[in-house]
C-alpha cells in the first residue's frame, strides 16, 4: 500500500521539528538546564514520527475501507490514540528533569518545555505548520524575553543563622534598609551548640526589581558572625 505521505514531506516536517526544538533547546542547554538541545530535539522528532505513524495509518485504513466496502463497518481508526500516549509519555521524561531538594524544587520550566516541544512535534508531525510555527514562537518568547517583559516581586524566604546577636540584628536592620528591601514577616529561635549560642531568623521578605535574591544572600554571607544564608520554600 503506497504511502499518502510523500518523501519530501516527511523530510520537510522533520527538518522544521529539528529547527524548532533545537531553538527551545538552545535556551535550556544556554541556561544549564538538564535537558538541552539533543534532548528536545529528540522529544520532537520522535513526537513528529509517531504523528506522521498516525497519519499514515489513518491513510491506509482508508484505502483499505475503499478496496473491501463489506469491511467498512469493521475497521476503525482513532487519530488521537498514539497522539495520547506521546503526551502521557513525555510527561515521564519531564518528571525526571525535576529537582526536588529541601527547600526548592528545579527543572519545572524545562519539564513543561519538553512537554510542549513534543506538543509542537506532533504538530509538525500531522503537517499543521501554521500551528507549529505560532506555537513554536509564542514558546521561545515565553522562555527567552518573557522573565524581561514582566517582573513579579514575588516573596521569598531568607533564614539567617548567626552567632553574634546584637551586631548582626543591626546590620541586618540597616541592610534591608538601604536595599529598599521591605520585611513581611520574621521568625526569631536560637539554639545551643558545642561552640556556643546559635541564633536564627527566618525573614519574608519583597526583593526590589533592581535586586537579586543571589546578591542579598552573598552579601549577608560575607558578614563575620554569620553560619548560614540561605534561600527556603515559602
Amino acid at each position: 500500500m503506497q504511502s499518502q505521505i510523500t518523501t519530501i514531506e516527511i523530510i520537510v516536517r522533520l527538518f522544521l521539528t529539528v529547527i524548532i526544538a533545537g531553538m527551545i533547546g538552545y535556551d535550556r542547554e544556554y541556561k544549564n538546564r538538564p535537558a538541552g538541545i539533543r534532548t528536545h530535539i529528540l522529544v520532537c522528532v520522535g513526537a513528529c514520527v509517531i504523528a506522521l505513524i498516525q497519519q499514515e495509518i489513518g491513510f491506509q485504513t482508508i484505502d483499505f475501507a475503499r478496496s473491501y466496502p463489506k469491511y467498512t463497518n469493521v475497521v476503525r481508526v482513532d487519530e488521537a490514540r498514539l497522539i495520547a500516549q506521546v503526551i502521557s509519555g513525555v510527561g515521564f521524561l519531564g518528571a525526571g528533569t525535576i529537582i526536588v531538594t529541601r527547600h526548592s524544587i528545579l527543572g519545572l520550566t524545562t519539564a513543561a518545555s519538553l512537554w510542549a516541544t513534543a506538543g509542537l512535534g506532533i504538530a509538525t508531525g500531522m503537517g499543521y505548520y501554521e500551528i507549529a510555527m505560532i506555537s513554536a514562537f509564542v514558546v521561545i518568547v515565553v522562555l527567552t524575553l518573557l522573565q524581561k517583559i514582566i517582573h513579579v516581586d514575588a516573596l521569598k524566604k531568607v533564614e539567617i543563622k548567626y552567632r553574634d546577636k546584637v551586631k548582626t540584628k543591626n546590620y541586618l536592620q540597616k541592610y534591608f534598609i538601604s536595599h529598599h528591601i521591605e520585611i513581611y514577616d520574621v521568625k526569631f529561635s536560637m539554639e545551643q551548640s558545642n561552640q556556643g549560642v546559635v541564633y536564627t531568623n527566618i525573614y519574608k521578605i519583597k526583593i526590589p526589581r533592581r535586586l537579586a535574591y543571589t546578591t542579598i544572600i552573598e552579601d549577608i554571607s560575607m558578614q563575620s558572625g554569620i553560619v548560614i544564608v540561605r534561600l527556603i520554600n515559602i
